[in-house]
């Protein structure tokens, strides 16, 4: 399938885009409508967040330039020293951007 970007092609492909991902939101409500919410469901839920997380920054750590991981290590820091995401977040990327601009 081809689809070509001129005229309204990217604006076809953008309204794919938005009703795949308006399906796989509302198919994981639906879903979990069906699911108890008891003790271990909310545990579940609330590791997934974090393990994701974790999927993510950990191949950016071990792959990743040292300005990746310079980024890591000040936002770890600032967020445990702050308990605030924005700030944590805003520190690791001027760090990035500090060391790669030097």
């Amino acid at each position: 399938m081809s689809i070509d970007s001129a005229g309204y092609g990217t604006f076809i492909i953008i309204l794919i885009m938005a009703v795949v991902t308006l399906i796989t939101r509302l198919g994981g409500v639906f879903v979990m409508s069906f699911v108890p919410i008891n003790y271990r469901v909310q545990q579940f839920i609330s590791a997934m967040s974090g393990s994701v997380l974790v999927a993510l920054l950990a191949p950016l750590a071990l792959n990743g330039d040292n300005g990746a991981r310079l980024a890591l290590l000040t936002t770890a820091v600032v967020m445990l020293l702050l308990k605030k995401p924005l700030p944590a977040i805003a520190a690791g990327v001027v760090a990035a951007a500090v060391f790669r601009h030097l």
